[in-house]
């Protein structure tokens, strides 16, 4: 039997990661051991409770006001100390995290094929994400068989060397996690305690805005002129709910809740579980975001999205024209919801029959690649 660990950290890695452990577990060639580094720890927690997955290890590698040479050098040696003693056939990391870069190293050093889901995004600009990705780059050198979400992201891959047979255009697994999810929601709708019920039973005359934010590089005056621009248009249409989801980190707190918490139509909630939080896009008739996971997640739900960012190294869903690159020019976040916002439905414009980042099936292919590619690997230790 084939022994494949999976090892992630943030709350992003476990949306699309635990589709395909569920997935894994189902093999009977594959035996699935998990491994999380807790980088996002509450976050991380919601999203493996909601596909009921039991981690068989924590690392636990959370420290306060930690930078990240801090993470990256403990992340290392704990997930040395874990793979040692684990001694899996293969490590399946995902997307471009510290925790990605940091067990795709480890793996490295211990000569334990990696396979890397999410592989071949590209914007580059080494600082924007930062430092997603250099950490996504560099993984690249290190992975052995590459997932590739698009052909795209398999071009990336061809343009920088990687050989064409180590490539596997599967699609994104995070339309698999959305797909899974909106089949249990629409049939056990779920409860927001900080909103009003209305907002998510779909009061037709209550239009929904969902606001998330959380990249680094967006931190200070990037974040304030993102709160400045939701305070324009909560002010300008009084009949819209702007419901943001305050990620945890001080640095998105602080500037979020001083700007934002006293406008009677802004909603500052806690940040969501998964199942609820794809309820909130489910109902959504504009998502303003900085988000990677809910860029892929919105536009296969048909949603326009505004980015708040310079690049994007998923620069599908702004081929369909279902995502517009905003940055965080406030002038420009309001102009652009502005338009979407007058329009009698601003979903029309980016309803799509298919998604532009997969079709659910996409864990189903990686298992195939895996259980059909993996080989012995005592000739590698």
């Amino acid at each position: 039997m084939i022994k494949v660990s999976v090892i992630f950290g943030t709350r992003p890695e476990a949306v699309k990661l635990c589709p395909l452990v569920l997935a894994m577990q189902e093999s009977p060639d594959l035996q699935v051991h998990v491994c999380v580094t807790g980088q996002h720890r509450e976050m991380l927690d919601q999203v493996l409770e909601a596909f009921g997955i039991v981690p068989d290890v924590d690392l636990r590698l959370m420290r306060p006001r930690q930078t990240l040479a801090d993470l990256t050098s403990r992340a290392i040696a704990a997930v040395d100390r874990y793979l040692a003693e684990s001694r899996p056939d293969m490590v399946i990391v995902q997307g471009d995290t510290t925790t990605t870069f940091c067990a795709s190293l480890a793996a490295f050093y211990r000569r334990i094929l990696l396979g890397h889901v999410e592989a071949g995004l590209r914007t580059a600009n080494k600082f924007s994400p930062f430092p997603e990705e250099i950490n996504r780059v560099l993984t690249s050198r290190l992975a052995d068989y590459h997932f590739a979400p698009t052909q795209r992201a398999r071009r990336n891959l061809l343009e920088e060397g990687v050989a064409d047979e180590k490539i596997f255009v599967t699609g994104n697994t995070v339309v698999d996690a959305l797909l899974w999810a909106l089949e249990k929601i629409r049939r056990d709708p779920p409860r927001i305690p900080d909103l009003p019920p209305d907002l998510l039973e779909g009061n037709k005359d209550k239009r929904l805005v969902l606001v998330t934010g959380h990249r680094r590089e967006n931190f200070g005056r990037g974040l304030e002129a993102i709160c400045r621009a939701i305070s324009s248009l909560a002010l300008r249409f009084p009949d819209v709910a702007l419901v943001y989801p305050v990620h945890l980190n001080p640095n998105v707190q602080e500037p979020v809740r001083r700007l934002l918490s006293r406008i009677e139509n802004v909603y500052l909630t806690r940040p969501l579980d998964y199942l609820p939080f794809v309820a909130l896009m489910d109902r959504a008739a504009l998502v303003v975001t900085d988000s990677g996971g809910v860029q892929e997640e919105a536009s296969s739900l048909g949603k326009p999205v505004l980015l708040t960012r310079d690049t994007t190294d998923r620069p599908e869903g702004v081929g369909v024209g279902a995502v517009r690159l905003v940055g965080t020019d406030a002038a420009a976040i309001v102009e652009n919801a502005v338009r979407l916002l007058n329009e009698p439905d601003p979903c029309a414009a980016t309803v799509r029959a298919d998604s532009p980042y997969g079709d659910g099936r996409a864990c189903q292919r990686i298992v195939a690649v895996v259980q059909e590619s993996l080989v012995p690997t005592s000739c590698l230790v």
